[in-house]
C-alpha cells in the first residue's frame, strides 16, 4: 500500500492498492475511487463493535474498500479543515486520540473506545470518559482540526493545554485536569475553568482549531431574520445557542 497526502487546510489522502488489499474508513469520508474498488459496509465486527465505535464518536459501521483483481486508487476527505496525521504502527503499538479523530486504517489496525483511567480527565476533559484506542500493526490516517504541533515529553515534563486542543497522544502519557490558577483568571481569561496537565514521557500531537470554537465563532456572526416575529425568534434561538454553547465550551475544553 501507498499513501500521498495533499492539500493545505483540506488535505485529502489518496491511497493505492495493490490486488487483494483492503483500508477501511468511517463511513462517509470516501472522496473518490477508481472501478476497480469493492466496498464493502458492515459493523466491522459485529453490534457490540459498531456501538463501542458510536459511543467513542465513530460510525455504527465502517466501509472496507478492497482492490480486486488489479492495482486500485481511493482517496479520503475529512469534513472539517485540518490536517490527515499519517503513522506507521508497530504490532501492538497505539495511540489514545480525541473522538472523531480516525479517518482511515488498514485492515490490520484496530480502532476502539479507550477509557479515561482518571474520573477528573473524563469528566472535565471534554472528551466524556471514553476516547478512541487505534492499535498496529499497520497504517492509519488521522483527522486533526487546523495546524497540527507536535511535541515530545521527556518523563516527568509537563505540558498545559486547554482541552479542545489535544489531539492525539502516546498512552506512556498521563492526562490529567487542573484548575486554572486565579480568580481573576477563572473569570475575565477566558481559558474557562480547567485545563488539561499532559505529562511525560511520550508524543503528543497538538490541533491549532477545535471545531467547537470554529462553530461558535461562526454563530456569532450568523445574520438574524428580522423580517416576522418568526425570524425574531429564530435569531433569538441561535443568541441563546450561541451563550449557552460558549458556556459549555469554556466549561468542557471544547470538542472536536
Amino acid at each position: 500500500m501507498r499513501y500521498d497526502i495533499s492539500g493545505t487546510t483540506m488535505q485529502t489522502v489518496g491511497v493505492d492498492l495493490s490486488p487483494g488489499e483492503t483500508i477501511y474508513s468511517q463511513t462517509a469520508t470516501m472522496a473518490w475511487m477508481t472501478d476497480g474498488v469493492r466496498m464493502h459496509t458492515n459493523t466491522g465486527g459485529g453490534l457490540f463493535a459498531g456501538i463501542k465505535r458510536s459511543l467513542s464518536g465513530g460510525t455504527f459501521f465502517v466501509t472496507d474498500f478492497t482492490a480486486e483483481g488489479r492495482a486500485a486508487h481511493v482517496a479520503f476527505a475529512p469534513r472539517f479543515p485540518g490536517s490527515i496525521l499519517a503513522r506507521n504502527l508497530k504490532p501492538g503499538e497505539s495511540l489514545i486520540c480525541r473522538k472523531e479523530t480516525f479517518l482511515a486504517a488498514e485492515k490490520s489496525v484496530t480502532f476502539e473506545l479507550a477509557w479515561q483511567q482518571r474520573i477528573g480527565a473524563g469528566f472535565f476533559g471534554g472528551n466524556g470518559f471514553i476516547l478512541q484506542r487505534v492499535t498496529g500493526p499497520g497504517t492509519v490516517f488521522l483527522d486533526l482540526s487546523g495546524e497540527v504541533v507536535t511535541k515530545q515529553l521527556q518523563p516527568g515534563e509537563r505540558l498545559f493545554v486547554h482541552a479542545g486542543h489535544v489531539g492525539v497522544h502516546d498512552p506512556s502519557v498521563t492526562f490529567e485536569i487542573q484548575m486554572v490558577p486565579g480568580f481573576r483568571n477563572i473569570l475575565f481569561g477566558g481559558e474557562g475553568l480547567f485545563l488539561a496537565c499532559l505529562t511525560g514521557p511520550g508524543e503528543i500531537h497538538l490541533q491549532s482549531m477545535p471545531i467547537l470554537n470554529l462553530a461558535e465563532e461562526i454563530a456569532r456572526y450568523m445574520p438574524g431574520n428580522n423580517a416576522g416575529g418568526g425570524g425574531r425568534n429564530v435569531g433569538a434561538g441561535l443568541a441563546t445557542a450561541g451563550v449557552v454553547g460558549g458556556v459549555l465550551g469554556s466549561l468542557f475544553g471544547g470538542d472536536t
